[in-house]
């Protein structure tokens, strides 16, 4: 029924194409923003601008994290006369589905002093159609004068668990005399920053980090000079996309514990899944250079927590989730690889070792739809038709491995967290496979038939 199910849609849907990038994205909440001039044309050019985009420590199950921004400007009066006008800062905008979230907490100074700003309603940045609610503030420019204006607010961040995104607008500050002097972007984490937990060169389906960052202790920062960031110009707009900081904290912490408990195969088991989980991605897995790093790091705990712990049927299991998964995408481009026929092998000795476990024999009924022609499931039992003992090349050996089973039941996975040092029952819990986020994506193959064949391998999987 499963194959059937399989062939049924592969015609529908190769019938009727779907576009590779055709992703629902995620609501996004208001950017940070420069400040805009009044409707009138204006000699004020913005001279400088530093904008320190603070991301908050956030240990909060699935958030997205917050930011505080703090944006200082050096405005110059090129003319010959003072201006007085109302400057407007975007406070708020669509979300992309109809709702319409506020940044918060907004403080404006002008040459040090805080003024006060009025509620207005102009168009919004990105639906212009529509207006949105601005800050307004009135503010002299005296002729062949430095004005000095800070704007600071906390931003949400914007996504699916385990990946956030932060925005900035530097389009608006086109609408001031010339062209921008200077701009320095600073990303600051509340860690060290690396390309493991800030996602480069590599879309998310809701976010794709402006080039050109350079990462120095936990901060990436961009700097620009002479630019006007109009539509279609080299720099318009900023995006940061990176790991959620509660994700990462959680990486961070099982690092920690490896490091007290070096010798604990449950600690070690519960780092491989912390990297496993931020190097995975709902279309595929991060193949930027720190997605491939967090792949070998997952491998190296892996085999550390196998290692001490050879008998453990779920570390085992979890082992094979990861290979198995890495197996299934590059399948696209590659064919089989080497990291079918271990993930085949680490699945086979859970198997064996646990045959009854619900939680070993639900990742192994994963597998079957990953490497379908490579692990088969016949009622009660998995086939292994591809595996030997001693694989030693990449096409389908002959001989069949059978692991019976006849009680066996699948069930939902509990929830576990990382506490030093973990029991048996916890970890092994917490190798349960997770729910993949929604709408992140790491295209692998740019062919219209890929969405097609990844939503069939969705549906495939919903039908268990």
């Amino acid at each position: 029924m499963k194959r059937l199910c399989f062939i049924v849609l592969l015609v529908v849907l190769l019938a009727f194409p779907l576009d590779v990038r055709a992703d629902v994205a995620p609501p996004i909440f208001p950017p940070g923003s420069n400040p805009l001039p009044g409707t009138e044309s204006t000699q004020v050019r913005m001279a400088a601008e530093t904008v320190i985009i603070e991301v908050q420590k956030d240990t909060t199950p699935q958030g997205l994290g917050r930011a505080r921004v703090t944006a200082d400007f050096t405005m110059h009066n090129l003319g010959a006369a003072d201006e007085s006008m109302a400057v407007r800062f975007p406070i708020s905008g669509n979300d992309g589905r109809g709702e319409y979230p506020e940044i918060g907490n907004l403080l404006i100074t002008v040459d040090g002093k805080r003024v006060q700003y009025r509620r207005a309603s102009y168009p919004g940045i990105q639906y212009r159609s529509e207006d949105v609610p601005w800050a307004e503030f009135d503010v002299t420019f005296p002729a062949g004068q430095d004005v000095s204006i800070r704007v600071a607010y906390d931003l949400s961040g914007s996504g699916y668990h385990p990946y956030s995104a932060f925005y900035y607008i530097l389009e608006t500050g086109a609408g001031w005399k010339d062209t921008i002097g200077s701009a320095d972007i600073t990303l600051r984490l509340p860690y060290e920053a690396s390309p493991q937990n800030v996602v480069l060169d590599l879309p998310i389906g809701w976010a794709d980090t402006t080039p050109g960052g350079v990462f120095q202790g936990n901060e990436v920062r961009w700097h620009f000079e002479e630019f006007e960031p109009e539509q279609n110009q080299p720099v318009q707009n900023m995006e940061f996309a990176l790991v959620a900081p509660s994700a990462w904290q959680t990486v961070l912490t099982a690092r920690e514990n490896v490091t007290k408990y070096p010798n604990d195969g449950e600690v070690w088991g519960m780092l491989a899944k912390a990297y496993k989980q931020v190097f995975q991605m709902s279309k595929g897995y991060r193949d930027d250079a720190g997605g491939k790093e967090l792949y070998q790091l997952s491998v190296e705990a892996y085999e550390k927590c196998l290692s001490l712990k050879p008998n453990d049927a779920q570390w085992h299991a979890g082992f094979a989730d990861l290979l198995a998964d890495r197996a299934f995408w590059d399948s696209w481009m590659s064919g089989t690889t080497p990291e079918t026929f271990r993930a085949l092998n680490e699945i086979h000795t859970a198997l064996e070792l646990a045959p009854n476990d619900p939680i070993v024999r639900e990742i192994a009924q994963n597998i079957t739809y990953m490497i379908p022609d490579g692990m088969t499931q016949n009622g009660d039992h998995f086939d292994f038709p591809w595996l030997t003992q001693t694989p030693t090349t990449l096409s389908p050996a002959p001989t069949m491995i059978t692991v019976e089973d006849s009680t066996a039941t699948l069930s939902s996975p509990p929830t576990a967290t990382v506490t030093p040092p973990a029991t048996p029952n916890q970890a092994d819990a917490a190798e349960a496979n997770p729910t993949p986020a929604a709408q992140r994506s790491a295209p692998i193959c740019g062919s219209a038939v890929f969405v097609p064949l990844i939503f069939i391998f969705w549906f495939v999987r919903k039908q268990r």
